[in-house]
């Protein structure tokens, strides 16, 4: 299998030649802004918005990378086709991209004196790991409610990503005491839910899809595609301020994220939501992803999950 290739600073080079300096402001700071893209059948899907989204957190933070939307476009695209040898007809990639504000002079970082830097560019793909998401299809996702609360967002704003995450690393830490295999769920100073650290959480009461107000929240893609989905199918979407009692009470609940589309929540703090097992909703939005897509999403993780399996058991990567 070849080596997967990355762009980082202007250049495609080898993966194991891709390296960031120790000081780096990513790595002193953590001042870095991302984006992440899925292909389906091998094409980069909404490429276009999560770039036009990472150039709005770039210009949030005062980023200036040299070259224009389209550009890391062409050069994202161009990335994919040559990572894309090595990978299995049958699987995808996930394409991430990440901005640093650049190296400082000293590890003191911006203690060191406002020193000019010049921004750290990076794009890399990876094969998507179906098997962790395989089981959540049919069993659910447990979400727990941490003590570590959201970022509020007079801090720092929710419609930019970013990877300053200490919060919610801290926070499925705690998430993981109660059960290993929960997903924390982050709460708003005034007990509100907001997102996972990876994903949009919505929920189904009543016949409609909730999610919480764009306040407390980064606006996901895949959320965006969801809420266009359920307006084809007739499903109303409120944004409004939600608490646990609310998802505890509700009929249905969902994660959506770009590796996955869409995972059913079964239970919050381990109360069971709705039958405790994925419902019609689910099934019926998820449908509804795969028309939109061109592919079985469900299908393609569950058979996804089994090869890499099988590749294990026989001594593969």
């Amino acid at each position: 299998m070849s080596e997967p290739t990355v762009y980082l600073n202007g250049t495609f080079v080898p993966a194991s030649q891709a390296k960031l300096n120790i000081y780096d402001s990513g790595i002193v700071l953590g001042a870095t802004v991302t984006e992440m893209t899925r292909t389906f059948r091998h094409t980069p899907f909404r490429l276009e918005e999560h770039i036009r989204r990472l150039f709005r957190s770039l210009r949030y933070v005062r980023f200036d990378i040299g070259m224009t939307e389209e550009q890391l476009q062409r050069i994202s695209r161009e990335l994919v086709e040559r990572n894309l040898g090595s990978l299995d007809m049958d699987d995808e990639l996930g394409l991430i991209h990440f901005v640093t504000a650049g190296e400082y002079a000293t590890y003191a970082g911006s203690a060191g004196g406002a020193a000019r830097t010049t921004p750290t560019v990076c794009a890399h793909t990876f094969p998507l790991p179906w098997e962790l998401w395989s089981a959540r299809l049919s069993e659910g996702v447990h979400v727990v409610t941490p003590s570590t609360r959201h970022v509020p967002p007079q801090c720092c704003d929710p419609k930019m990503k970013y990877r300053s995450r200490m919060h919610y690393y801290l926070a499925d830490q705690e998430a993981r005491l109660a059960d290993p295999q929960a997903v924390a769920l982050l709460l708003d100073l005034d007990g509100n839910i907001t997102e996972t650290s990876g994903a949009n959480f919505l929920a189904l009461e009543r016949g409609s899809l909730l999610s919480p107000g764009p306040r407390n929240i980064l606006p996901g893609v895949s959320r965006a595609v969801t809420r266009e989905i359920a307006s084809e199918l007739g499903i109303p979407f409120q944004e409004r301020d939600m608490q646990a009692h609310c998802v505890m009470n509700a009929e249905e609940a969902y994660l959506a994220s770009t590796p996955y589309c869409l995972l059913p929540v079964t239970r919050i703090n381990g109360v069971p939501i709705g039958s405790g097992r994925p419902g019609p909703m689910y099934r019926c939005l998820m449908e509804a992803w795969s028309r939109r897509v061109g592919l079985d999403v469900m299908a393609q993780i569950r058979d996804g999950a089994e090869r890499r399996l099988r590749r294990q058991a026989a001594g593969g990567t």
